[in-house]
């Protein structure tokens, strides 16, 4: 059983026991949240899909930890100029882990 759900504007592929990153939530860590913007819910042969979310279908998931990503540099460098810029972000994430799929 898997299920496609969107969270923080992107899309993910979720299995129960699967652990994926998102965009920072406001939740604490060891607490539990629904994420009911389910646009598909397969197990097995049987798919259903959402227009654009499949009705009464939840994801349920436990936060595990609030984390930062891995360093991104961007660098800027103008010729003839003498000039560049080296500027670095690290985004700040959510890592959930998926407890349950209810279709």
């Amino acid at each position: 059983m898997y299920a496609i759900i969107e969270v923080g504007g992107r899309q993910y592929k979720v299995a129960p026991a699967d652990v994926i990153e998102v965009n920072r939530l406001p939740d604490a860590v060891d607490s539990s949240l629904s994420l009911d913007k389910v646009l598909l819910v397969a197990d097995g042969s049987v798919v259903k899909i959402g227009r654009p979310y499949v009705p009464n279908a939840a994801v349920t998931a436990a936060v595990v930890a609030q984390t930062k990503g891995k360093k991104v540099v961007a660098y800027k460098y103008w010729r003839r100029k003498d000039a560049h810029k080296k500027i670095g972000h690290r985004q700040s994430l959510t890592r959930l882990r998926i407890t349950a799929i209810n279709a």
